[in-house]
């Protein structure tokens, strides 16, 4: 006889907040003086706009707090505040460790799909990764270049 999928349901943050000192704030300002100066003196108007644009976004993001989410693994898939993201989807899932902080990304079937990172406490992660792999195999991952670009910029 089949055993009945258990729920499993945590909170957690959308993403790592990252340690930032006033030198990373300084530097990405003079990073964006720097590539204003450059785009003034080319006449790149847009070019100008979207580094203006793109200071703000940064600033304004980092800023602000992570939001709390509530995830839970059902036998339907995983629900990431109300969205279902459903295992047929999914080709595979694995786990990162950066740092302290562990993520289950799950992999998707399509060739250019997203893949869905959700962050979980290392207490709970026994259970979640054993509920994912009765749903999905399990495949090492590593982050990609974009992730390491964003870990190093500390964004």
């Amino acid at each position: 006889m089949a055993q009945a999928f258990q729920n499993i349901s945590w909170e957690a943050e959308e993403y790592i907040v990252r340690d930032r000192n006033i030198w990373w704030y300084i530097g990405l300002i003079l990073i964006g003086v720097g590539l204003s100066a450059i785009a003034i003196w080319q006449g790149w108007w847009t070019f100008l706009i979207l580094v203006i644009l793109s200071i703000i976004t940064i600033l304004t993001s980092n800023l602000r707090p992570p939001r709390k989410i509530k995830y839970t693994l059902s036998k339907d898939g995983l629900t990431e505040g109300t969205k279902l993201h459903k295992y047929e989807d999914f080709k595979a899932f694995g786990i990162l460790k950066e740092g302290s902080h562990f993520s289950a990304v799950l992999i998707p079937q399509k060739r250019f799909g997203l893949s869905v990172k959700v962050y979980f406490p290392g207490d709970s992660g026994e259970g979640i990764v054993d509920a994912l792999g009765s749903r999905l195999p399990m495949e090492e991952v590593k982050l990609d270049f974009l992730d390491k670009i964003v870990n190093f910029l500390r964004i």
